[in-house]
């Protein structure tokens, strides 16, 4: 299934950066990088409890938001991209 994850972490106190850094990181292990803060990952129910459970214990929720939208198994449908950043196939062949 396919889950759109958005987050927007204060930084200007103490601690703000590497939360934001610790979140990315999170993310990047799950996921694509589709904007600053917007990362698409296709995962199992198992995987997506892991990565929900590790971004709400990361972030600080008195200061930071976290968005999650699951779009499901039948994603192509729902998403449109337009503009630069060209799109990717997260079930294509990976080319390393």
């Amino acid at each position: 299934m396919m889950i759109l994850v958005c987050y927007d972490v204060e930084t200007k106190r103490p601690g703000g950066q590497k939360r934001l850094a610790r979140i990315a990181r999170i993310c990047k292990n799950y996921g694509q990088r589709v904007q600053h803060s917007v990362f698409e990952c296709t995962l199992t129910p198992d995987r997506w409890e892991v990565l929900k459970k590790k971004l709400l214990n990361t972030y600080n929720p008195e200061k930071d938001s976290l968005r999650f939208y699951l779009l499901g198994a039948n994603w192509k449908r729902r998403v449109e991209h337009h503009g630069i950043k060209e799109g990717y196939d997260p079930e294509g062949p990976l080319i390393v």
